[in-house]
């Protein structure tokens, strides 16, 4: 019987480990690569899409502002990018990670609705992979319209001064992709980094704050006029006065209950993950989840941040106002829908 030479048997797991290594490697990396392209190819065709509704103009023009959200809100090349929860907010830090940063919760429909429309694309993206983060980041080129009416933004984000600054001299958009679900998690607008604004800024001298989110203007209507349901729904929406009626109802609850002592866009709580009721269009899209947290003792909190319970009478009132207004959202957002594939029945003459 021939015996091994010495040595062979050791040998052999010595150089098989690396190779089998070598293979998990390549694999790996070959997913990656087809992350990557995927993520790259649905970015390019969002950032066209985005250049064609919401081109660079002059940031003082209502009607650019107006044709972009109007395509915003039949668009499903960009909703379709963003996840069923999407952060927002500035970039303070391009070394700071994302868990660890200040961000505003929102559903897709009010970020397209309220936010991005105030922003400008020129189409033009890049991709690439952040390893503290472990995520994939869009960087798409942008202008901020800076020069609109005050009653054109969610709420007067002059404010905070350093807040305005970034927003005005914004020249890029973040989109934060997670690898598995290829949706975006988080979006920001920033100054920082390479390139400059897609148009000239031409600083605006804003209004004082007076430490009110919604007022009322010289001719009694009541600002921001993008928050009165606007930002959110069609003009044609049949609903909207529905929502208007409860929403008020709504809100004496909201007060009454503390909830917009904290959930308002200065943060007195520094929450990293803030939720925004401060407006009728914030309130519909964060409507769901506040109710899940009343419901179950999670809202308010007091001034440490302590979960307080309301007594029985105000959480079975705003439990019962909440749902009448959520059930006016939910029909206003049915009827936007089958707005929708009527349009697109109507022009493909495909029945859905």
């Amino acid at each position: 019987m021939k015996t091994a030479k010495p040595g062979f048997i050791k040998l052999l797991p010595v150089v098989a480990f690396p190779l089998v290594l070598l293979a998990h490697c390549s694999l790996a990396f070959s997913q990656d690569r087809a992350v990557e392209a995927a993520i790259s190819r649905d970015v390019g065709l969002m950032a066209a899409r985005l250049a064609q509704m919401c081109p660079v103009a002059e940031a003082y023009s209502q009607d650019a502002f107006d044709t972009c959200r109007k395509g915003l809100f039949v668009s499903p090349q960009v909703q379709a990018m963003l996840g069923p929860i999407t952060l927002w907010g500035r970039q303070r830090d391009q070394n700071a990670l994302l868990k660890e940063t200040h961000l505003t919760q929102f559903a897709p429909e009010a970020l397209m609705g309220m936010y991005m429309p105030l922003f400008m694309f020129d189409g033009s993206y890049s991709v690439s992979y952040s390893v503290p983060n472990a995520m994939y980041v869009a960087r798409l080129g942008v202008g901020f319209r800076n020069r609109l009416q005050p009653g054109q933004f969610p709420y007067p984000f002059w404010h905070e001064a350093n807040k305005w600054n970034t927003y005005e001299n914004a020249k890029a958009m973040l989109f934060w992709f997670d690898a598995k679900s290829l949706k975006a998690r988080v979006v920001q607008f920033t100054q920082l980094g390479e390139g400059a604004p897609l148009v000239a800024v031409q600083p605006v001298v804003t209004p004082a704050f007076e430490g009110k989110w919604m007022w009322t203007d010289a001719q009694g209507k009541t600002q921001p006029a993008v928050t009165l349901f606007d930002g959110l729904f069609s003009e044609s929406n049949p609903y909207k006065r529905d929502l208007d009626a409860s929403y008020r109802v709504l809100a004496l609850s909201l007060r009454e209950s503390q909830c917009l002592q904290c959930h308002v866009p200065n943060n007195p709580q520094r929450s990293t993950k803030l939720v925004l009721l401060q407006s009728p269009a914030h309130a519909a899209a964060e409507i769901k989840r506040l109710l899940k947290q009343v419901q179950t003792d999670r809202m308010p909190v007091d001034d440490y941040g302590v979960e307080e319970s309301l007594t029985a009478e105000t959480k079975a009132l705003l439990l019962e106002r909440g749902r009448v207004f959520e059930q006016f959202v939910d029909k206003a957002h049915a009827w936007e829908r089958t707005q929708r594939l009527t349009s697109k029945t109507a022009a493909t003459g495909i029945v859905q």
